[in-house]
């Protein structure tokens, strides 16, 4: 099993965020817990879908990723593009507050 973790959208504006280590979400790749087990990641699965985080988040699923560095990188191109933003121009998403 690669590494994982858990990700979805903020139900107040649909931005894409990731679970932190605390339970809070963070709108940064980088901020993510990341599981190195199957059973681990089902846990962090179950945190994410409980009924005070309905009211936070939408759709909360497992995404591969690795940790290069020790810095989380995904790995698929949709995680790729949820991670950096719209593929349209480096000036507009997330990829342009990065500088």
């Amino acid at each position: 099993m690669s590494a994982q973790i858990v990700t979805a959208n903020r139900l107040r504006d649909g931005e894409v965020v990731y679970m932190t280590s605390s339970g809070d979400w963070s709108e940064d790749l980088t901020d993510s817990v990341v599981a190195q087990s199957s059973e681990e990641a089902d846990g962090l699965l179950d945190q994410a879908v409980t009924p005070s985080q309905e009211l936070v988040v939408v759709g909360p699923y497992l995404a591969d990723v690795e940790v290069e560095g020790g810095i989380v990188v995904a790995l698929s191109q949709r995680e790729i593009i949820r991670a950096t933003g719209p593929t349209v121009h480096r000036h507009f998403g997330k990829q342009a507050r990065k500088g």
